[in-house]
């Protein structure tokens, strides 16, 4: 073994923020006890740069690298490594780096590992170890903790790539580099580099292919092999297979695998087959499988896309085309005919065009009744693209490519396709379609107002040709300007039509269903303008007949109009089943690419219908979904969705998390919807937790009228909350500004909440004499249109108001229905507000973990000076709190002084803490009950 000291130099980490906490938590305890870790990752991931990075980042003492030494024979045991790092250690703690320990030989390993196992706490030596994941991890390293290396995000790729290359590559080969590289930073660099000033600046073509055999094995560290000839074509057989995979992890079936080796290598006297297959069946003689594979029950796949990549790869040309050959063989007649075409594509000799091949390609590709996933289809129609001569048609079928690329949810995909398709010389109704995927690309990530542009020239390129797909190239236009916020943009691009007619349909359509996507496409785009021009008599009609139509649909796209429809004209009902039968119609048809958007209106007809628990639900799958489709935009949405939902719960610190996740996007490709609906789950969030100064500062930007007022779409649902914390801050005449414009939205009917919400909005601001009549009516209307969340909010107004007015008994009963309504929602910062107001009139309502988890002398304050302390404890002035409370702030100062008297504090800081205290306290004998409650339910014990 061999040791060298570190000389410590500035270290650049792309993303890694998870790895470096666990690296971080271990080096900070090094002065007070050991640690080891593993870092394991395929080649390329960063292993080496992240030990480099906490070799620099370690102060408290010296740091060793060990590496294997120049005598293979000479192998220090693990007693002698031991003594040697303990002995390090005596004067300070010790940082040990041990790279790519799996190229040590095998007994190295061994005492290494046996050394990493017996290090107790007491020593103050920290082992860190890498180990590459291409192949199983050793079993001598089984038992170290493990920290995992991915892939980096697509965000961090484009970061580094930025880094590389000072932001100077064309935006064209930006988006094929960061495809290619598939989030591997090593081969993100091999690519950089291979390229000419002039290709990294759009100025020449790129290569062709661009991670070809060498920067591949660069990236991977060398040519993968295998330790005879039979494992070396089984190697090649998967890498191959897996160049037509329909799923994510590239994997082959064995079977085929097997068969297409028999082909591959006939054995004398084995017959045709292949003799023992290495690692693939029952013949005890059989060599194991290579360690880069994995079987899982009859699918292999490679440890390591990249390492299967380079196995293909440079793998020689002769050799490849055989085992293409094979696998084509042995799928002929099996079912699978589009793979079947893709490898004998691939088996062709030389990159000249192959015209007859590519058009079977691309009629299989296109004939919806040979079952393939959009993946396989988008890998087919590219093939064929490249084996076609003519520039139209190739333009043609790699954006046939790239639509099928954005079905399957891979967006990083579809944009080199894109770029590919692009020529001049190609029809205008090929360019249009290419747009058309361009602009739809950029609207579920990426800046929308490119997607507006693109999508308006989609629509141009397109009228002449192809009316129908004009018309929803343009809506969707409409909705790119929607989510920008661009009211003029979008009433433009709504400019009224010519009256809808019949069209002949395009060859190899659906006829009737043609028909009926233009007829919702023509009626959402007349409803929806009608709605932004403020005509709302004349909107329901059109919107209505889309709801209509859908529903003898099952179009995924013809439902998600519906589902928007219906939202627009306020019918959550219509909404929630709309969405919910575009998910199963996008799940059926393997449309990754629409199930985070169906989901995004399921969440948002659950949010407004006050369901906000199953908003959630909704929001948090469609998160999922939407970054697995690489779609930021939508992934925006549903965390406004999310921070909406927490805003009503005890969550301040999952509100901010989501709020600032959505504006961080938001604020980069220009969504305004999404970032109104984030600030407004802020400020909701403020007003629960009785800030309402904090508030009406939030949403005074967001609905007083002047240039800066929030989306059009969303600043009106912010009004009540608007309304009540301006009231609340002494800003009535700001809260009776706006109440005009929310009459007239009201008035339309589109929000099932709205009309009760005005009531409550009035009685708010009405003298005393008026003010009970119109919560009473406030009410009368919430139960006309259901939600608990907003009608126990009025209650919990009104009962205010009554205890205010000294009218006990009555405002007892209002708070305690407000308490019922917000515990049956799940809005727990609102219940505690019903429950300090139940407090104050001397009720006592039990709330959840009160008794034991509250120190004894806040016990000892009276409920208007616990409910002083808890909001003075979260930073409110004395004026505020007196806002808040309806009393003045004198009454606040003589409350205080009784409060800091009777627990002993002398400032607010003080009480602060005091407060916190008792509020984590609460917090976890609330866990407790809970994990107690959660036991006798599996146990069937009685409490």
């Amino acid at each position: 073994m061999t040791g060298q000291t570190t000389v410590r130099t500035a270290v650049r980490v792309h993303g890694r923020s998870a790895q470096r906490r666990a690296l971080r938590a271990m080096l900070d305890a090094l002065p007070a006890h050991g640690g080891r870790l593993l870092l394991a990752g395929e080649p390329g991931l960063g292993r080496t740069t992240l030990l480099q990075w906490a070799a620099r980042s370690f102060r408290a003492g010296p740091v060793l690298h060990l590496g294997p030494g120049p005598d293979a024979n000479a192998h220090l045991t693990a007693g002698q490594l031991l003594d040697t790092l303990r002995a390090a250690a005596v004067a300070a703690p010790v940082l040990v780096c041990v790279d790519d320990a799996h190229r040590w030989d095998a007994p190295a390993r061994t005492e290494l590992a046996r050394a990493a196992r017996l290090l107790s706490t007491a020593d103050r030596v920290g082992l860190l170890l890498s180990v590459a994941s291409d192949r199983a991890v050793g079993p001598e390293f089984a038992r170290l903790p493990v920290v995992h290396l991915d892939p980096l995000a697509p965000a961090r790729a484009a970061a580094l790539l930025d880094d590389l290359t000072d932001g100077v590559a064309a935006p064209a080969v930006r988006e094929q580099l960061l495809a290619e590289a598939e989030g591997n930073p090593a081969l993100l660099v091999a690519l950089v580099r291979r390229l000419s000033p002039a290709e990294l600046r759009g100025h020449r073509p790129l290569p062709s292919p661009l991670a070809d055999a060498g920067v591949l094995a660069e990236a991977a560290g060398g040519v993968p092999t295998g330790p005879s000839a039979h494992a070396r074509d089984l190697l090649l057989t998967v890498a191959a297979a897996g160049e037509a995979s329909d799923g994510s992890d590239a994997d082959a079936d064995a079977g085929l695998v097997r068969d297409a080796l028999r082909r591959l290598r006939p054995a004398p006297g084995h017959g045709p087959g292949l003799g023992p297959d290495p690692g693939l069946g029952p013949d005890p003689g059989a060599e194991p499988l290579p360690g880069q594979l994995v079987l899982a029950g009859d699918r292999l796949r490679f440890r390591s896309p990249l390492v299967r990549r380079t196995v293909h790869a440079t793998a020689a040309a002769d050799r490849r085309r055989a085992v293409h050959r094979a696998l084509a063989d042995a799928l002929d007649g099996g079912g699978h005919r589009l793979t079947a075409l893709l490898h004998r594509s691939w088996s062709l000799d030389g990159p000249a065009p192959a015209p007859a091949s590519a058009d079977r390609l691309a009629a299989t590709a296109a004939d919806g009744a040979v079952p393939a996933s959009h993946r396989l289809r988008a890998t087919a129609y590219a093939r064929a693209a490249e084996l076609t001569a003519d520039g139209a048609r190739r333009a043609e079928r790699y954006t046939a490519a790239a639509e099928q690329a954005l079905l399957a949810g891979r967006p990083e995909r579809a944009r080199p396709l894109l770029a590919a398709a692009r020529d001049r010389a190609a029809p205008d109704a090929v360019r249009g379609r290419a747009e058309l995927l361009r602009g739809m690309t950029e609207l579920r990530d990426g800046p929308v107002g490119d997607a507006h542009q693109s999508l308006l020239l989609a629509a141009s390129l397109l009228a002449a040709d192809d009316p129908a797909e004009a018309a929803a190239a343009a809506l969707a236009a409409a909705d790119a300007a929607w989510a920008a916020g661009d009211l003029p943009a979008c009433l433009a691009t709504l400019a009224p039509e010519p009256p809808l007619r019949a069209e002949h349909p395009s060859p190899g359509s659906d006829g009737p269903a043609a028909a009926r996507t233009a007829a919702v496409v023509h009626d959402h785009r007349v409803g929806m303008r009608a709605l932004l021009e403020g005509r709302l008599d004349r909107a329901g009609a059109p919107l209505g007949q889309v709801v209509r139509r859908s529903r003898t649909g099952d179009r995924p796209e013809t439902l998600l109009r519906s589902a928007a429809a219906a939202l627009l004209l306020g019918d959550v009902d219509a909404a929630r089943s709309g969405g919910a039968r575009a998910l199963a119609a996008a799940r059926q048809l393997g449309s990754d690419a629409l199930v985070p958007q169906a989901l995004e209106y399921l969440a948002y007809a659950e949010l407004r219908a006050g369901r906000h628990p199953q908003a959630r639900t909704h929001a948090e799958e469609g998160l999922r979904t939407a970054l697995r489709a690489g779609q930021r935009n939508t992934a925006a949405h549903h965390r406004a969705v999310l921070a909406l939902a927490a805003s009503i719960e005890e969550e301040p610190d999952a509100v901010a998390r989501h709020v600032a996740a959505a504006l961080d996007t938001a604020r980069r490709h220009g969504l305004a919807q999404a970032a109104a609906l984030a600030q407004w789950a802020a400020a909701r969030a403020d007003l629960g937790r009785g800030r309402p100064f904090d508030a009406a500062d939030r949403l005074g930007l967001l609905v007083l009228p002047g240039p800066g007022r929030g989306h059009f779409a969303v600043w009106r649902l912010a009004v009540p909350c608007f309304v009540e914390a301006a009231v609340l801050a002494g800003r009535d005449e700001d809260a009776r500004r706006v109440l005009t414009d929310f009459a007239d939205w009201a008035a339309f009917g589109a929000d099932p909440q709205a009309a009760a919400q005005l009531a409550r909005c009035h009685a708010l601001l009405a003298p005393a004499e008026h003010a009970d009549a119109l919560y009473r009516h406030a009410l009368d209307r919430h139960d006309e249109a259901g939600g608990d969340f907003e009608r126990a909010r009025t209650a919990l107004l009104y009962g205010k108001w009554l205890r205010r007015r000294r009218r006990p008994r009555e405002a007892r009963g209002r708070l305690g229905t407000a308490l019922a309504g917000f515990e049956r929602c799940g809005a727990g910062v609102w219940a505690a507000q019903a429950r300090d107001e139940l407090r104050a009139l001397g009720a006592a309502p039990r709330s959840p973990g009160a008794g034991a988890g509250t120190p004894a002398r806040l016990g000892r304050l009276t409920p208007q000076q616990l409910r002083i302390a808890r909001q003075v404890a979260e930073g409110a002035t004395n004026r505020e709190v007196a806002l808040t409370l309806g009393v003045s702030t004198r009454t606040v100062d003589y409350h205080l002084r009784k409060v800091f008297a009777a627990l002993g504090v002398r400032s607010r800081l003080e009480l602060a803490r005091m407060v916190g205290q008792a509020e984590r306290a609460q917090e976890a004998q609330a866990a407790q009950d809970a994990h107690r409650a959660g036991h006798q339910e599996k146990t069937g014990a009685q409490p």
